[in-house]
């Protein structure tokens, strides 16, 4: 059996921005939009067309996509068909960006995009599964079992919220699932490539979690 592909080390420097610019754009745009509420209004509304933080969110969008984007093509230790679930939730980030909601009324198209993102991004680690013993415990199926839930409870949560025309904490509801989703990818990254680290330094079997060496299993 061929050995497990690695972590790129663009990945790695990708996880470790992930979850801060993920923070840093909302909260950055918002500070600088007077009036702003971070627990009613959405993060997409600080690209809106009429908001005056417009290109500063987008611009974190882009990133933020980006990033998605280099752990789809780079994260080589995940299974395929999680990668390609990463791929398809950068292209919808992309698009979202491309096509902004208004402050007034709804766009269908963002909605699509947003949609679709935030239920691949949710989802992806169920097709990045590895069954195999020298994968990373993270991505066993004990472990994606356990996280999904937590994903699944986090993003049906925001979507009945934000289906709910009367919802006056949606912006909290939306900043808690779109930082746990890149906390949680950020994670897996980080521990494969330690993982991937330690293994070839010899201080750790191939299946064994992280901190658990070699002369303990």
């Amino acid at each position: 059996m061929a050995p497990l592909k690695t972590i790129a080390p663009i990945v790695v420097v990708a996880a470790i921005i992930g979850p801060i610019q993920n923070v840093a754009g909302w909260a950055i745009a918002g500070a600088l939009w007077p009036g702003y509420d971070p627990l009613t209004l959405t993060i997409s509304d600080l690209a809106a067309p009429e908001s005056p933080v417009r290109w500063l969110m987008t611009a974190f969008f882009i990133l933020g996509s980006t990033l998605t984007l280099i752990a789809a093509v780079f994260a080589r230790t995940l299974a395929l068909p999680g990668r390609i679930v990463l791929l398809i939730a950068a292209l919808c980030s992309f698009g979202l960006t491309i096509f902004p909601t208004p402050l007034n009324g709804v766009s269908d198209t963002h909605r699509i995009f947003a949609i679709a993102f935030f239920a691949a991004s949710a989802s992806w680690q169920l097709f990045a599964m590895r069954f195999r013993k020298d994968a990373p415990w993270i991505l066993r199926p004990w472990a994606i079992l356990v996280a999904s839930l937590v994903q699944a409870t986090f993003a049906i949560t925001f979507l009945v919220i934000w289906a709910n025309p009367e919802s006056t904490n949606i912006g909290l509801w939306e900043r808690l699932v779109s930082f746990e989703q890149a906390l949680y990818l950020s994670a897996v990254v980080l521990v494969c490539a330690q993982i991937q680290r330690r293994q070839a330094t010899g201080t750790v079997t191939e299946s064994a979690p992280v901190g658990v060496s070699a002369s303990t299993q």
